[in-house]
């Protein structure tokens, strides 16, 4: 026979074991309710930082619908696979924005989006996170400072890519006082993800494959 005691405990351990399954069974619930519309609100916010790097009016395409699956790439910073974004016009290739990360942050990575204009000039590059140290390195935040606009119009020509560096290194951008390591790290990976565009134009701007089947 079963001592009082041990009654007691076993009938405590049911308890919690069973609003421990009802827990899980509501979280789970929940989750599967509120994940449509946690994936739209990511889509949302991805596709506006993706815009922000290309100039208005220049594509009028799906941009995440139409992206193209990237592989791990040294070049790019990815240790994963990634996304290119292309922009069309009128089914015409006029741009693309490149994920890329700047493995030699501060504190960490920096995750880029970096928009480049199928004539190679950068048409605008975003911060999508770091961990850089707050007050320093979070001026490469648009929200924040303007330091990132520095990146527009620059190509592999303009300037060259012995001046790809902060002024304090003999190069021609801009940094902030006190915190050269984070600018340092982006414009090395801006200028890397420059030359991953030259070396795969073709392919990121490939014209549209037409069904002709579906055109009749």
């Amino acid at each position: 026979m079963m001592s009082p005691a041990l009654r007691e405990t076993v009938s405590t351990a049911l308890t919690l074991l069973l609003f421990s399954v009802i827990g899980a069974g509501l979280l789970s619930g929940a989750y599967t309710l509120t994940r449509p519309t946690i994936a739209h609100s990511e889509q949302v916010e991805k596709l506006a930082l993706v815009a922000q790097t290309l100039p208005p009016g220049s594509f009028d395409n799906d941009l995440i619908g139409d992206a193209l699956a990237l592989p791990a790439n040294a070049q790019l910073g990815l240790k994963r696979p990634g996304f290119a974004y292309v922009a069309r016009k009128q089914q015409v290739a006029n741009a693309v924005v490149l994920e890329a990360i700047a493995p030699d942050g501060y504190a960490g990575e920096i995750r880029l989006l970096i928009g480049i204009q199928a004539d190679g000039r950068i048409s605008g590059v975003r911060v999508t996170g770091h961990t850089e140290t707050p007050g320093l390195g979070d001026y490469i935040e648009i929200g924040r400072n303007p330091w990132i606009n520095q990146f527009n119009a620059k190509s592999l020509a303009n300037p060259p890519d012995a001046a790809w560096k902060v002024r304090k290194d003999g190069g021609a951008f801009d940094y902030l006082a006190g915190a050269t390591v984070t600018p340092r790290a982006i414009i090395k990976a801006v200028n890397r993800a420059l030359h991953y565009f030259e070396n795969n134009k073709a392919r990121l701007l490939a014209p549209v494959k037409i069904n002709r089947a579906e055109e009749k």
